[in-house]
Order: structure tokens, then sequence, then C-alpha cells
């Protein structure tokens, strides 16, 4: 039986290494993001970190996680704040259209500006409050 022959010991050496390779990747996964959204670095830069990494794997990705801890922090807290404007702007957006009064209010405007005339504001009143 296979289960016999394989201690426990070496049970848990295959997955500390097992996670060690999962580890691994997330940070080269991590590593070539950061570095290929930057925007203040040449493609020369970008290149040479790509070689670097890739050559010298472990002191390359370790090098770039000391050399630009900060900024990929940085860079992270900004993408996260610009992804939560959008998403709050968007949400602003969809609630007034979704607003009867403020429909009204904005179909009333276009009747007093001469935009439409009375049978396409109480059109669009209608429609405002049948939602």
């Amino acid at each position: 039986m296979f289960v016999a022959n394989y201690p426990f010991l070496d049970v848990m050496w295959t997955m500390l290494v097992f996670f060690g390779w999962v580890i691994w990747f997330w940070l080269l996964i991590t590593v070539f993001t950061d570095l290929f959204r930057r925007h203040d670095i040449s493609g020369w830069g970008k290149t040479g970190w790509c070689i670097f990494v890739i050559v010298l794997p472990f002191l390359g990705v370790f090098v770039y996680l000391i050399a630009e801890s900060k900024g990929m922090a940085e860079r992270n807290v900004k993408a996260v704040q610009t992804a939560q404007t959008q998403t709050d702007e968007y949400i602003r957006s969809v609630a007034a259209q979704g607003d009867p009064a403020t429909q009204i209010t904005q179909a009333k405007q276009l009747l007093d500006s001469g935009a439409i005339n009375a049978q396409e504001f109480e059109a669009l009143k209608q429609k405002a409050l049948a939602t």
C-alpha cells in the first residue's frame, strides 16, 4: 500500500515544497505585474529588471521587492483609490437616474428651456413614475 510507504514527515515536506512553489510563483507574478504597470521607468528599465529576474530569479525578485517596496505599496494604494472613486461615481450616477423626483425635475427643466413640449414632458413624467 502506498500510504504505508510514505511517512508523515515526507508528507509534510511535500506540502512545504508545494506551498513554497505557490508562493514563489505568486511573488513572480506580483513583481512582473508591478513592473509592467509602472509608468515611471522606461522600456529599457523594464527590460533590465525582467532580465535580472529571469537570469537570477531569487536574487532579482528579492532585490526588486527591497528596492521598490515603498513604490509598490503607493501604486497599489493609488490603484485601489482610483477604483473606489470610479465605483462611487458609477453608483451615484445610477442612483440619480433611478430617482423619479430627479427624472421629473430634469424633464421639467427641459420643458422650461423649450427642448421638449408638454406632451413629451408628460410622457417622461409617466415613465419616471412607473419605475
